[in-house]
């Protein structure tokens, strides 16, 4: 799909790996709109970005707010092509650790923002996706989820983490597989350790690790990188239903 006058929706936009998709979208002539929880830097994001690029407060743990984001965009923009979902939190909670066996209700919020966040966002994204012309293609849109290589090799602590970003992994190809009669693409990004706000919940002792452990670059991931691949996918029509990890190689150690 042409990225050149195309509507999209970014959440989790404000920061860290939407901030990057948000930016490398704009500057590839799409219109964006940022759906984040972060009102101050969402705002400033688009003001940095010109006309093309406009805000709106959306939490993805709220129906109401996420539809509000979607019809933003078809009504501002007159449709809607592209839908990246980047909005995510993380904790780090054992499942009997010092204090007791792992609080329900923080698995349960990581799972609303994470997973039934984002699959909330797909939904409406595709449903106002089916109403647009289709490309020379036959394309009518691209959803692009963000799911994590934790998916695949958890580690200790990382429970609530790791089920929310499985369930992504595990929604790509039935998605897409359903969503090809309309015409859209769904593709998850999973990405290795980058540098995001949410490593701010880490030490940097566990950074450190952390970067030690990828073969090759023997770094933290950039945003850019993950923008970068994301317009990728958005422009090849034969990346579908696919589960692409972004991670230099690392396979994640026990803890």
């Amino acid at each position: 799909m042409k990225i050149q006058g195309k509507s999209a929706l970014v959440t989790g936009g404000a920061s860290g790996l939407g901030a990057a998709t948000v930016r490398t979208l704009a500057a590839a002539g799409a219109k964006v709109v940022i759906a984040d929880i972060n009102e101050a830097l969402g705002r400033q994001l688009a003001g940095e970005s010109g006309n093309s690029v406009s805000f709106i407060k959306t939490d993805v743990t709220k129906e109401e707010e996420v539809r509000a984001a979607v019809d933003e965009a078809v009504k501002i923009h007159g449709g809607l092509h592209i839908a990246v979902a980047a909005a995510g939190i993380g904790i780090a909670e054992k499942l009997i650790g010092k204090n007791g066996i792992h609080d329900l209700q923080n698995f349960n919020r990581v799972l609303q923002v994470n997973l039934i966040g984002t699959f909330d966002v797909i939904r409406r994204a595709a449903q106002a996706m089916t109403a647009n012309q289709p490309d020379e293609g036959g394309g009518r849109g691209v959803i692009v989820a963000t799911a994590s290589v934790a998916a695949f090799e958890g580690q200790v602590g990382q429970l609530a983490y790791c089920a929310s970003k499985g369930g992504i992994v595990s929604m790509t190809l039935p998605l897409a597989r359903e969503l090809s009669r309309h015409g859209i693409r769904m593709v998850t990004i999973a990405p290795g350790i980058f540098e995001t706000p949410l490593l701010g919940t880490l030490s940097k002792e566990i950074v450190d690790a952390l970067s030690e452990q990828v073969p090759f670059p023997k770094r933290l991931g950039q945003p850019l990188e993950y923008a970068s691949l994301a317009r990728h996918i958005i422009e090849n029509d034969m990346l579908n239903g696919s589960v692409i990890r972004l991670d230099g190689a690392i396979r994640m150690a026990a803890k």
